[in-house]
Parts: structure tokens; sequence; C-alpha cells
């Protein structure tokens, strides 16, 4: 390697040990931007193997006594690809060498998708954070890091796009959610991770199956982006990631207005029902409404998952008209129902007549 740098005291530094310290020192700069780490904290860092997660681990590990933390490392083999033990020996080897405590689980990703009739994508998902959270629990830890890039953030933005998102899927990966899921390498890009991890002969494993463009995120990875970057914008990464940080701090500020308005027209909440004052719901402006609502079934259900456009714009709807005694069931895990000057949302488990007190309709 004949690349040259600045000239010091003991002589000139290869500019592949400046690019280790740039990185190193970005990172850095990301984790203090986002507090995401304090000191004294347990982080468990979720390890595939591939040259993200390698990155960051080896990364943290350069950081961990000035960030004065502790980290442990946590595989899921999905037992999917023919590579996958390969994967599992090699991030088992790199812990051992680098001292870092590793667990490790394996589990029949297609045979679990199969048998509970939904996506392998998800289930993969559900499964390796359910054994984050695991680990987590098991070390007395208090943070999960995840290794999204900025690649992957603008890849995800342009995903919710196209599907016709909000603005809340255009805001892109969170650097830090709850205050536990954090993500130290979201500005880097996969150019500088690649790089990083060659140049410091990490050797990470690679997924073909990210070059297969049959899954739409690998279509717009591997075909959209660069095509873009070719004809439109050499720089679309960053460009999409500055516009997914503009629209970060507005949805932050829209979250503590609604927020606001939750707690103005909440009558009552237990971990069956929400109910909400009709009158007060209904002076609100629509985006505030529409968003109070998101956010009322996530403080029911934790998730919003199914909820759409169209069950937001029907239950408004229902709220302005005043239609009394008829339901609304946006999807499996809720229903709405308007009933005097009341709105009720019942979560779908606790939906039976009997567990309904009914004086309260």
């Amino acid at each position: 390697m004949s690349q040259t740098g600045q000239t010091g005291q003991l002589g000139t530094v290869p500019n592949w040990v400046e690019r280790k310290y740039m990185l190193e020192e970005k990172v850095l700069g990301t984790i203090k931007k986002y507090e995401q780490i304090k000191s004294g904290d347990t982080i468990v860092l979720g390890v595939s193997g591939g040259p993200d997660s390698i990155c960051l681990l080896n990364i943290l590990k350069n950081l961990q006594n000035e960030l004065k933390i502790d980290i442990v490392v946590a595989h899921i083999n999905h037992m999917i690809r023919e590579e996958a033990d390969l994967e599992t020996d090699y991030v088992r080897d790199f812990c051992i060498k680098k001292n870092v405590p590793c667990f490790v689980k394996k589990e029949n990703i297609l045979k679990i998708a199969k048998e509970q009739k939904l996506g392998t994508e998800e289930v993969g998902r559900k499964i390796r954070y359910d054994f984050f959270e695991e680990v987590m629990n098991k070390v007395g830890g208090n943070k999960i890091a995840t290794a999204h890039n900025a690649n992957d953030n603008a890849e995800t933005v342009m995903m919710n796009f196209l599907r016709g998102s909000g603005t809340s899927g255009l805001k892109g990966i969170e650097p830090i959610r709850n205050n536990k899921f954090i993500r130290p390498i979201i500005e880097c890009t996969r150019k500088e991770i690649e790089q990083y991890c060659d140049e410091n002969n990490l050797n990470p494993k690679y997924d073909k199956t990210n070059q297969e463009n049959i899954y739409t995120r690998n279509k717009i990875r591997n075909l959209l982006i660069p095509y873009i970057q070719e004809n439109f914008n050499p720089n679309i990464i960053e460009t999409i990631n500055r516009m997914s940080n503009l629209i970060a701090n507005d949805e932050l500020y829209f979250k503590n207005i609604v927020k606001q308005a939750y707690s103005d027209v909440l009558i009552d909440r237990n971990e069956k029902e929400i109910i909400l004052d009709l009158k007060k719901f209904n002076k609100l402006e629509k985006v505030i409404k529409s968003r109070l609502i998101i956010y009322t079934i996530n403080e029911l259900l934790g998730t919003t998952n199914g909820i759409e456009k169209i069950h937001i714009e029907d239950i408004i709807k229902l709220c302005e008209n005043n239609i009394g005694n008829k339901y609304l069931t946006p999807n499996k895990n809720i229903k709405i129902l308007v009933k005097n000057k009341k709105i009720f949302l019942l979560g779908i488990m606790n939906f039976r007549k009997e567990s309904i007190d009914m004086t309260r309709l």
C-alpha cells in the first residue's frame, strides 16, 4: 500500500490510517450528537458478520475505554443460506480475538415463517430483536446497537416514498429510539464502511442475496440509486440523508404538539382501552387529528402496523359525523366506537361486550 498522508514528527502517516481515525471520530461525533451512549452503559451489539456490523463492533471496541462502556455481541443464525454456519464461526472467532462476550442463537426462520404464515423478513426481524432483548436482560444491559448506515437510511426513505408514505416515513431511521436502540454508524456511508473493513483487514462476510434484485430494497440499492447517481445527483445518498434529518426535526416538533393534544383530549385509559373527548378532538386541525389517532393507537397497542391512511380518514369521518353505535375495525387488533360524545379505542382482545363497562359509554 503506497498511500501517504500528512507528515509529522514520526514521519509520513498513511492515508488509510488517517481514514481509520477519521471514521472512528465520525462515529464518536454521532454518538455525542444524539447522546446515544453514556458512561457505564452495557451495550448489546447485533452482529451478522457483514461489513456494517463488523465495522461497528471494531469501532466500539476501539472506543470502549474512552466511552467507559461494556459491549457484548448477539448473533442470530437464520439457517437460510449455506454460508450461515461459516458466518457464525467467523463472528465467534472475531469476538474471541477482540475479547468480547458473544451470544449465538440458531433459528429456522423459513420454518417459523411458514408455520406463522408470515414473511421471512418480518419473522427474522422479530426473532433478532427478541434475542437482542433476551441477551440484554441476561447481561444487565441497557442499550441495543444496530449497524444501520447512511445508505440504509436513504434506501428506507426511498422505499417509503415509493409506497406513498407520509412525512413520518420520510424521516428515515432514527439515530436513537426509546433511549435504548442506537445506530452509531447511521451517518457513515457504505463506501466508508467497506473501505474501513478492507484497510483494517477485518474480512467481513458478504451476503450474496443483497445482490439479488428480487426484493424492493435490493432494487432500490442496486438499480435505482446507482441510476440517480449516474444521471442526476452523484451525492444522492447525502442529499436524502440531509432531507430526512430536516423532516425528523419537523416530526419532533409535531410529536410534542400531539403529545400535548393527547393529554388535552384524554378522558381515561387502561390496558384495555383509551377514551377521548369527542368535542375537543373535533376542534383540532386535521393534521393534528391524523397524528393523534396514530399516537393513540400506538399508546394502546404498542404498534401501528396495518394502520393505513384510509383507516385514519375513516376514523376522522366517524368522529366528525358523530355516528354513534358504529364500530370501525381498521385491523384485527383494534376497534373504534363513537358514543355519548366520547371516542373509544378498544384492543381487540378486550373487545367483548362483557369486558366493556357500559356505564361509561
